[in-house]
């Protein structure tokens, strides 16, 4: 059987598969990027489940629903399936923002945003630094290769129509979104506290010299110890992201085995 009659004789299938590849196109870093084409992104969606379909179908009988309320239920389930790898990927980059936002509002670049291609959003200075970087690192480690490969186990841990419904799916969402925060602080920490020693020591000056204008010596000192501390972290902070992108392989495929 060639692949037409394949797409012919599956073709409900097919589409439940479709729905699935396309739901790591909604929210997926770089694939979810709003500066890459709508239409350029269907079809590498479509492109990637032609090559898929014909290895699923083979590996599990999969007979699509008959009605179509069911079906409609079972779109939106393979639609939440790519979603949540879409979303757990996501996640670590909008760590990054966080640590971004923390930085620019400690050094004094926090009025100072500019407009980001990819979500479409103004964001701060170095925050949109720390994401480009980040980006660059995270498509020259192939990270791209590795949703790619997390999309496709999904279909061994989790087969088409064999998604059930787990509460603590749930708490596990709940536990990845405040660990933004948390990663955030992690990546900011540095930047912060040697902002906080700058603040004491000028403190300290303007106690002992009543006449000098610390605003005006303050901001200046502010952003240039902020940018030279950064600039110090840029090694480890490659290093660190090394960390973040395979902690964010782990946590998708540990979202998958709950709703296996």
């Amino acid at each position: 059987m060639d692949l037409f009659d394949l797409l012919q004789n599956h073709a409900a299938v097919f589409l439940l598969l479709l729905t699935r590849v396309s739901g790591i196109f909604m929210l997926a870093p770089f694939f979810g990027s709003l500066n890459i084409p709508v239409y350029m992104r269907a079809g590498t969606a479509l492109a990637i489940s032609v090559v898929l379909f014909p290895v699923v179908d083979q590996t599990a009988l999969i007979k699509a629903p008959e009605t179509v309320l069911v079906y409609a239920l079972a779109v939106l389930t393979e639609l939440f399936v790519g979603w949540l790898i879409g979303f757990v990927a996501y996640i670590s980059f909008s760590a990054i923002h966080m640590a971004g936002k923390i930085m620019d509002m400690q050094v004094g670049f926090s009025i100072v945003n500019v407009m980001d291609p990819t979500s479409g959003q103004q964001i701060p200075l170095i925050g949109s630094f720390l994401y480009n970087l980040g980006l660059i690192i995270f498509l020259v480690t192939n990270g791209h290769h590795m949703i790619i490969a997390a999309l496709f186990e999904s279909f061994r841990v989790v087969p088409l129509l064999g998604m059930t419904a787990n509460p603590d799916l749930t708490m596990l969402i709940a536990n990845f979104t405040g660990g933004i925060f948390s990663t955030g602080m992690k990546i900011a920490m540095p930047v912060t506290f040697a902002i906080l020693l700058t603040n004491v020591a000028l403190g300290v000056l303007a106690r002992t010299m009543p006449q000098l204008n610390i605003f005006v010596v303050g901001v200046p000192m502010q952003i240039i110890v902020g940018v030279f501390v950064l600039s110090i972290l840029v090694p480890f902070y490659i290093i660190f992201l090394d960390v973040l992108f395979n902690e964010m392989y782990g946590n998708i495929s540990l979202a998958l085995k709950l709703i296996q």
